[in-house]
């Protein structure tokens, strides 16, 4: 979600034989989710029309106002952000010096008070900041021009309390705005999910507002007919007039309360079905991702019609997990269970970091033990993990090359370092927030001349994934490979096989038998390099090698 010093992660909860005991637990996590998948997945899925982008693909999460200032003062825009577009997909399909993203999700760009976006005062305007609805289109045809769609954040569980409707809902108990809000007459006891103040003093009159993320975004009432057919009206402008392809749905479990149920409420379940057929009815082969930032199981209460995709929390903290501790254990089981309940790998989505969490960097940094070369190198094998696991992945601008970056919200969305400079490239002005602090040495200038770089192993990453049918959509087999500090696993597609071993920990390892599922003989041959390989290989400590297995 987004806002201000507040972020939903505070809801969070925060030898041979024994490896073999941890792979069978993996396999049998299906079983964990099977009755929610089988009441879930009863249901027809939705149509898979238009769906032939999204396999392989890799998507890549901007902040505009971070990522390029085409006039200089100090804020990035849709201009900047249009020119820098060769630089996430130039439009062949070759190895070349873009990242190869297939499409773009555009954190907020509608008009709103706030730096972030998340408290929209005009869902049919662009934000001033950013440019205008022209710019917008403009950015749009130049991005379908190179083959990548756009996504943009829709925020339908609030609005801004600076909006029009909820202004004249404040000033006038006789506005017909009054029902797309909940007010009461006195305080309502009791706290929100993470012990937050839900109810808000009018600053009008005797009375409260409910909001439940702050009292400068008053929660929209889906239970009042007109404010439903607002979001699919929001919906279709966005669709036909703006030319987007598809949304991202923000902090969805939120937007139907029904007594003291104020998260997943039924009737939320039923919003997001109606608003999904609406606008797949609008556009067929439109896009959608939602936030539900819990564990798989509630993830899955959300299929099979709720959105198309949602984001895998679980399976992105697994990863980061995995590198951090050294350890393959419970990497697979997350991933297994999603594979199980949703088959359709790009209807789930991992990540490594997302604007609202510690940046990847930051987060290995945190290790005391680990040297800054350590750390880089972790950095690479997450990014390693993300990029052969299935799904539909994503990566937060900055990633690819680095950036840190932590609490507070806004040094987690600090503008990009494009190059040594008092703006890191960003701007000729002053950025409107300060670069980090190695700004002047983690950059994409520096990055792009070292062929082993992290932004350049994203680059061969995303290319070899989208080229690789098996890592695009290949089924996720774990391998045994007889010590918890490997990961090994298989995607296989149909008689298409990729091997990936990674070594988690810090030491070498010397002549590990690649793991095999039968007593066949196989060839192998890097991917990376295009070497064959015997039947054993070396892994230097964080190292990972992507082996096609033939026969």
């Amino acid at each position: 979600m987004l806002c201000g010093t507040l972020s939903l992660r505070s809801m969070r909860p925060p030898s041979r034989p024994a490896f073999r005991t941890l792979l069978a637990a993996a396999f049998a996590a299906f079983a964990a989710v099977a009755a929610v998948a089988d009441r879930s997945l009863a249901q027809p899925a939705p149509a898979a029309g238009g769906a032939g982008w999204r396999v392989g693909a890799t998507c890549y999460e901007i902040f505009v106002r971070s990522f390029a200032d085409s006039d200089g003062d100090g804020i990035g825009d849709l201009r900047g952000l249009e020119r820098r577009l060769d630089y996430i997909n130039d439009g062949t399909p070759r190895m070349s010096r873009d990242l190869g993203a297939r499409c773009i999700w555009l954190m907020p760009v509608a008009e709103s008070p706030s730096y972030h976006g998340y408290d929209v005062s005009n869902y049919y305007r662009v934000e001033p900041d950013y440019g205008t609805n022209a710019d917008f289109k403009r950015f749009v045809a130049a991005a379908h021009r190179r083959g990548i769609k756009v996504l943009v954040d829709m925020v339908l569980n609030h609005a801004s309390s600076e909006h029009p409707y909820f202004q004249a809902a404040l000033r006038d108990t006789a506005s017909p705005y009054r029902a797309w809000f909940r007010f009461s007459k006195s305080k309502p006891e009791g706290k929100g999910p993470w012990g937050q103040e839900v109810w808000h003093k009018s600053p009008v009159r005797d009375e409260w507002y409910y909001g439940i993320f702050w009292s400068g975004m008053p929660d929209l009432n889906y239970e009042t007919a007109a404010v439903r057919e607002e979001a699919k009206k929001v919906a279709r402008f966005w669709l036909d007039s703006m030319g987007v392809d598809g949304f991202r749905l923000d902090a969805i479990p939120y937007l139907v309360e029904e007594g003291s149920v104020v998260r997943g409420a039924p009737q939320t379940h039923a919003f997001m079905r109606e608003w999904q057929a609406y606008v797949k009815s609008v556009r067929p082969d439109a896009f959608t991702v939602g936030e539900v930032w819990d564990s798989t199981e509630e993830m899955l209460t959300y299929y099979p019609n709720e959105l198309e995709s949602h984001f895998a929390f679980e399976a992105s903290d697994a990863i980061l997990n995995a590198v951090r501790r050294g350890s393959a254990a419970g990497l697979f089981a997350p991933f297994l269970k999603l594979q199980t309940a949703v088959p359709a790998q790009h209807r789930w989505s991992p990540f490594l970091r997302n604007h609202d969490q510690t940046r990847t960097m930051t987060e290995l940094l945190k290790d005391t033990s680990a040297t800054r070369g350590h750390v880089s190198e972790k950095a690479r094998l997450a990014a390693a993990l993300l990029l052969t696991l299935p799904g539909l992945p994503f990566v937060y601008y900055g990633e690819e090359i680095g950036i840190t970056g932590d609490k507070p919200d806004e040094r987690l969305r600090t503008p990009m370092q494009w190059r040594a400079a008092p703006a890191g490239g960003f701007s000729t002005g002053k950025a409107w927030e300060a670069l980090q602090a190695d700004s002047m040495t983690v950059t994409v200038a520096a990055q792009d001349a070292e062929p082993r770089s992290l932004l350049n192993l994203h680059r061969r990453l995303i290319h070899l994934r989208a080229a690789t049918p098996a890592l695009g959509r290949g089924t996720l087999v774990p391998l045994d490979a007889g010590r918890t500090d490997v990961a090994a696993f298989l995607r296989q597609d149909g008689p298409r096989a990729v091997v990936v071993l990674a070594n988690l920990g810090s030491s070498p390892v010397t002549g590990l038998a690649i793991p095999q599922t039968d007593r066949s003989v196989w060839r192998y041959r890097d991917l990376t390099t295009g070497a064959a390989v015997a039947g054993r290989v070396s892994l230097a400590p964080f190292e990972f090698r992507i082996l096609e297995r033939r026969r």
